[in-house]
């Protein structure tokens, strides 16, 4: 990006798959030939051409050989709207002057009316210059903006539209309002060129809940978001710097586009974020501490009908129902893709085993055991088997305890 002037930065369509005529060429050959400049698009930019909501539609025009993009100078258009309107104006005639073009504006365009007193002032310093006026909000009636700001939004806007040779909208309604007070708008719908789409028919999504540190095998994550784009993973949990940072398998994981880092959620945000999902996951490296665990997310997974694809760890065997097991990358993607749909049929039945794998159920081993050794449980038909004599014996008991116990008399 250059910066030619007034602190401004402009951009041309020199870029891969732009013209191939370059503008300061075509500028420097007419004014060798002694000719006119080359007649300009310019294209006010509100922000960075990066970060600006009609980037795709600005790159497009950018192809062209005579379009260029005025980016913000350091002094913000919002300065405008805070300066009395004689100072804005002043400072506006300040940085055309100080702006400097590869050719001469045929066309100037805005895209919020806070741009409109750098416009006119362009205008002024060329006559023949059409003004455009490029609107995909009523920015007039900013949300953001207070009483007296809005006014001057509206004075500001009632000055483009009116000075505007074209008014472009984005919408059907928006033409509507300029169609109601007697003017004509070009209907210019937005696009989204540059925002990802992949196939939806292809997509696997997939769930990791739980830890996201040493644990992890960074480097099977890695070359499973590699070798599958199509690949969505949501990884529920807090991740570990200190833990990972050095791991370049963790690093290109955190770069990759399909892997979508949520952080810690709550227990009901997880369920219903494991609900999105085609089929969890159990990402551990092969070691010691992690060949003995019974992950607890494999639980959390079944219980809304989701299997879990897990490396062949003995611990996950205790649930081998909910478990399919692979070892390498290339088997880990071919168990994922052949999980794709399972979000809209979930698995009843190993949902129907999950949900009765209650802690009551699970503590049957302890309740038996305490039974045994003649601890009240309180279980249907565990009612205690009286081994230690009559009621008189418990009485005799009792009368013991109260002779041992302090006299609460003093």
């Amino acid at each position: 990006m250059t910066d030619p002037g007034g602190g401004y930065g402009w951009r041309t369509g020199e870029r891969p798959g732009a013209s191939p005529y370059g503008l300061r060429g075509l500028a420097a050959r007419a004014a060798k030939a002694g000719g006119d400049p080359p007649p300009l698009c310019v294209l006010l930019l509100p922000r960075e051409l990066e970060e600006f909501i009609l980037r795709d539609q600005a790159e497009d025009l950018l192809t062209a050989p005579g379009v260029v993009a005025i980016e913000p100078a350091r002094v913000p258009y919002g300065a405008y709207l805070r300066l009395p309107a004689a100072v804005a104006d002043g400072l506006a005639a300040t940085q055309a002057r100080r702006l400097k073009l590869p050719g001469r504006p045929a066309a100037i365009v805005i895209f919020h009316p806070l741009q409109y007193p750098l416009a006119r002032a362009l205008i002024s310093e060329h006559p023949d210059a059409e003004l455009w006026y490029w609107r995909w909000d009523r920015y007039e009636v900013a949300y953001d903006a207070s009483r007296r700001r809005r006014e001057r939004l509206e004075e500001l806007h009632d000055s483009a539209v009116h000075r505007s040779a074209l008014t472009i909208v984005v919408s059907d309604a928006l033409g509507e309002l300029e169609r109601e007070e007697g003017r004509e708008a070009v209907l210019v719908p937005l696009a989204a060129d540059t925002f990802p789409a992949p196939d939806p028919g292809a997509t696997v999504v997939a769930v990791s809940l739980g830890h996201l540190g040493h644990r992890t095998d960074w480097a099977l994550l890695r070359a499973i978001a590699e070798g599958m784009p199509e690949l969505v993973l949501l990884l529920i949990g807090e991740w570990h710097e200190d833990e990972s940072g050095a791991d370049p398998g963790f690093r290109a994981c955190r770069e990759a586009p399909n892997l979508v880092w949520l952080g810690r959620r709550s227990d009901e945000e997880a369920a219903r974020l494991i609900a999105c999902a085609d089929v969890g996951i159990v990402p551990f490296e092969r070691s010691e501490f992690n060949e003995t665990a019974l992950p607890y997310r494999i639980l959390k997974y079944a219980r809304l009908g989701r299997r879990t694809i897990s490396p062949p760890l003995a611990g996950v065997a205790t649930w081998g129902r909910a478990v399919i097991t692979v070892d390498t990358p290339e088997a880990w993607i071919a168990a994922l893709r052949a999980q794709a749909g399972a979000r809209t049929r979930p698995d009843a039945g190993l949902r129907e085993w999950a949900l009765a794998q209650t802690a009551h159920a699970q503590n049957t081993p302890l309740w038996e055991r305490m039974e045994a050794l003649g601890i009240e449980s309180g279980r249907l038909g565990s009612e205690r088997v009286e081994v230690i004599g009559s009621a008189s014996t418990h009485s005799a008991a009792r009368a013991a305890q109260a002779v041992r116990s302090p006299d609460p008399e003093g």
